[in-house]
């Protein structure tokens, strides 16, 4: 195969992947349905000055994120499958849930105790597509908590086919000074010890055919200045996929990873941004706006679809028009 043939056979396999993601079309000819809203209905800076205590809630967002609420339709894709989702409760984690469940999977999630009245959103859209819905609070900063929510949510989901590892810790800091040990520690646990806590107690139940998608960032290739902390974090999840996508193959497990580019979550209104520049958050993007989690929930759904089974240690990029990381 010729250079030139390698690429337009990888450019087709890639368009035929996004093609998939996509619901069906009605029956009848009619035209697929979206997943979300048009691109030029979703809100673009400057947004209203606001601050939430961490780790936030979605539902106090001044705009409220869209998570595909009213506009994500399942096809299907994951039907029968059985998902944990760390940070399900709001967010990308929350638009995740949701598509999973209209894909038709079983769904945990975590949380914190705190973003409680957002969980219970959660759970039931996740009852309204039809599936089960767990949930399961607790903090990801401890080793035994992540090896008992594995073991929690098999056992009530009967199994598991997915882990995602999505909940994350993000605090702007103008400076190194300015980043106390306990921040850093904080950070680490949430971001890098959890999913390793975590993927170690799930690759030893899962059977082969399973899947865990972590969830990176374009930070782990463009460092921002002021959150130095994070983007080491985003980072060193880009290269545990890969790492572990090697590791697991023998066992039929694939590993892959989604990385967002700025988002609008409550991971920036509680700490994540400063308030200045969270009035003009993504953009300078070329899109010149944030993504809403609706927009990103059909790579999580991608990244864990048995029909693209030859794809592991991927890194699925949804950044506005900023790039891949490296």
């Amino acid at each position: 195969m010729t250079d030139t043939d390698r690429r337009t056979f990888v450019t087709g396999a890639a368009l035929a992947g996004v093609a998939a993601a996509v619901p069906a079309a009605a029956q009848n000819g009619g035209a697929a349905a979206p997943t979300s809203p048009a691109a030029a209905a979703h809100p673009k800076p400057p947004f209203p000055v606001q601050r939430q205590p961490w780790p936030g809630l979605a539902s106090k967002m001044t705009p409220r994120p869209d998570h595909g609420e009213q506009s994500y339709k399942g096809s299907g894709r994951l039907a029968g499958k059985r998902a944990l989702i760390t940070g399900g409760d709001s967010g990308i984690g929350r638009a995740a849930a949701i598509a999973y469940a209209r894909e038709g999977a079983d769904v945990a999630i975590n949380y914190l105790p705190a973003e409680e009245p957002d969980a219970r959103e959660v759970v039931a859209l996740i009852r309204e597509a039809g599936r089960k819905a767990v949930a399961i609070p607790g903090d990801l900063r401890d080793e035994g908590f992540c090896r008992k929510l594995v073991q929690q949510a098999a056992t009530q989901l009967g199994g598991l086919d997915i882990l995602v590892n999505n909940a994350a810790r993000q605090q702007t800091r103008p400076d190194i000074a300015s980043i106390s040990s306990q921040d850093f520690d904080d950070t680490m646990k949430t971001n890098v010890y959890a999913p390793f806590w975590l993927t170690k107690a799930a690759a030893a139940i899962m059977r082969p055919g399973a899947v865990i998608v972590n969830t990176s960032s374009e930070q782990a290739g463009d460092p921002s200045p002021d959150i130095v902390d994070y983007a080491l974090t985003r980072a060193a999840v880009l290269n545990f996929t890969k790492a572990m996508a090697k590791q697991l193959a023998s066992k039929g497990i694939r590993v892959n990873a989604v990385a967002p580019g700025p988002f609008w979550t409550p991971l920036q209104v509680s700490g994540g941004a400063t308030p200045e520049k969270l009035q003009s958050f993504g953009g300078s993007s070329p899109l010149g706006r944030p993504g809403q989690p609706a927009e990103i929930a059909g790579l999580y759904v991608a990244a864990a679809d048995p029909a693209i089974s030859f794809s592991t240690g991927q890194i699925f990029g949804a950044t506005g028009g900023g790039g891949q990381p490296a």
